[in-house]
C-alpha cells in the first residue's frame, strides 16, 4: 500500500514540475508558429490560467527563438491578439478604440516602419476569464537584420530569449 502511494505521489509530482513553456501538440497548451513569409511567422501561445501577461511573455519568447533560429537579430509586432476562451480581449471601454498596424517596407535605400490606425467597435464586454480559462496570445511577426526599427513594438531576440526563458533549477 506504501508502494502505490509512493508511485502515485512521485507520478502527480511529475505530472505538477512539467514546464508551461512548451511546445504544443495537436493543437493544446503550448507555443506554435506558422511561417507566413520569409520574414514573417505567426506565433501563438496557449495557457490554462488566468494570467495574460504570462502568456504574453511565453509568446514573445517564442518570437524570439523563431527570429533567432532564422538568423535575424530583430522582430517587429506587426499584429497582435489576446483571446481568452476564444473571445477577443480589448480596452473595457465602451465605444471605438484604435490601435496601430505596423509595416516595414524595404528597397535599395533601406528598410523603415509606417503605422497605420485600426479602429474597431468594443462593447467593453468579457465574461469569461474570471477562474481559469484558456489564454491564447497570437502575434504576427517581422523579422530584420541591422539596426532595430525605433518603434515600441521593436525587440531585440536575443535580449528577450535571456530576460524571458523560464528559469530552472540549476540555474
Amino acid at each position: 500500500m506504501k508502494l502505490a502511494l509512493l508511485a502515485l505521489t512521485l507520478a502527480l509530482a511529475a505530472c505538477s514540475t512539467q514546464p508551461d513553456y512548451r511546445a504544443a501538440s495537436d493543437g493544446g497548451y503550448g507555443y506554435s508558429e506558422t511561417k507566413l513569409t520569409d520574414t514573417q511567422y505567426r506565433v501563438s501561445f496557449k495557457a490554462r490560467g488566468t494570467d495574460k501577461s504570462q502568456a504574453m511573455n511565453y509568446a514573445l519568447l517564442r518570437a524570439a527563438e523563431v527570429t533567432i533560429q532564422e538568423g535575424y537579430d530583430w522582430f517587429l509586432i506587426v499584429h497582435r491578439d489576446t483571446l481568452v476562451d476564444r473571445e477577443r480581449v480589448s480596452n473595457p471601454n465602451l465605444g471605438y478604440m484604435t490601435s496601430r498596424d505596423m509595416v516595414s517596407y524595404c528597397g535599395i535605400a533601406g528598410c523603415y516602419v509606417r503605422s497605420y490606425p485600426r479602429t474597431a467597435f468594443s462593447a467593453g464586454i468579457h465574461l469569461g476569464g474570471q477562474t481559469d480559462s484558456d489564454i491564447e496570445v497570437v502575434l504576427e511577426i517581422k523579422m530584420g537584420s541591422g539596426p532595430i526599427p525605433d518603434t515600441d513594438y521593436s525587440f531585440n531576440a536575443e535580449e528577450v530569449v535571456n530576460n524571458l526563458r523560464p528559469k530552472t533549477e540549476q540555474e
